[in-house]
């Protein structure tokens, strides 16, 4: 009796280390999370907020710079969770890229997504991808919060996949310009919800009338002579703020606050004499210009 009382206790003991074991790596294990934006939703809200307007055909938005907004705001919030990646959901004919859309999707960190439109120009499917994909990262825990950028009432069911697997679900929506344009159901079911303002959003939606910093017949910089530039405001950033000032922004690479990343693009154009909304691969050398002689004295 006393070999089996040993054996028992031996075989509790292995399995007690094994049990701490796994509780040890899932303590070092980070919090992950993800967030997922209907662009349908952003384009009215927002073009509706800044411009009057619905009418993607009336403005131009800055999809790169409002996704890095939302990552930066995630990295405010979620401050000890890391970024699984950004979802962009969107509408486009028999499902086929356009070109804003691959310059989209070819951005670091990005999915794109993409329904039907039909003959209304009115997204299919769209929600049904929000779902799917929730629910899947939550029932395989690969995220322990969702934010969700939208405002449609179809997206509650998805709300209620993620949290019936322990995901916190966290509605982002942008300021109404008049009434509501988020549903209230969904506001009831997630666990948080937060709002963007005017201020938030202005910096990334334009009017389309005469092109700013585009003087006729002056051509489009090259990404050589944009990346040159973005290296040159980071030396005269360097001797106006500071080492110290700048130092800070390290941790937070290949991405930069969404202040200062308006601030870059804004001294970019007037230097270039050039607009650079809207062109993607021009942005990103002009961060790479930046991030490279910011390394280089660090």
């Amino acid at each position: 009796m006393n070999d089996i009382n040993d054996e028992i206790s031996a075989r509790l003991e292995r399995t007690n280390e094994l049990l701490l074991r796994m509780l040890a790596e899932v303590a070092k294990t980070p919090s992950t999370h993800a967030i997922f934006v209907d662009a349908g939703y952003v384009y009215a809200a927002a073009g509706r907020l800044v411009t009057g307007t619905e009418d993607r055909r009336s403005f131009d938005l800055d999809a790169e710079g409002i996704i890095e907004a939302f990552i930066d705001k995630a990295r405010t919030i979620f401050a000890d969770s890391r970024l699984l990646r950004v979802y962009w959901y969107d509408g486009a004919r028999r499902r086929i890229h356009t070109a804003e859309q691959q310059s989209i999707a070819e951005l670091p960190d990005v999915k794109v997504r993409l329904g039907n439109l039909n003959a209304n120009n009115q997204q299919k499917g769209v929600d049904s991808l929000i779902r799917t994909d929730l629910e899947s990262l939550a029932r395989h825990r690969a995220i322990s919060d969702a934010a969700l950028v939208g405002g449609d009432e179809d997206l509650v069911s998805a709300v209620e996949a993620a949290q019936g697997y322990g995901a916190r679900v966290h509605l982002w929506g942008i300021e109404a310009a008049d009434g509501r344009n988020q549903a209230e159901p969904l506001l009831w079911e997630v666990d948080s919800s937060r709002t963007f303002d005017l201020g938030f959003c202005k910096p990334y939606v334009t009017r389309r009338t005469a092109a700013t910093y585009e003087p006729e017949g002056l051509p489009r910089p090259s990404r050589e002579d944009v990346r040159f530039v973005g290296a040159q405001i980071a030396a005269t950033w360097l001797g106006e703020r500071g080492r110290a000032s700048l130092a800070d922004l390290l941790p937070g690479h290949p991405y930069l606050p969404g202040s200062v990343d308006q601030e870059l693009l804004i001294e970019a154009e007037t230097l270039l004499q050039h607009s650079l909304r809207g062109h993607a691969d021009l942005r990103r050398a002009l961060r790479d210009g930046f991030w490279q002689h910011l390394q280089a004295q660090f």
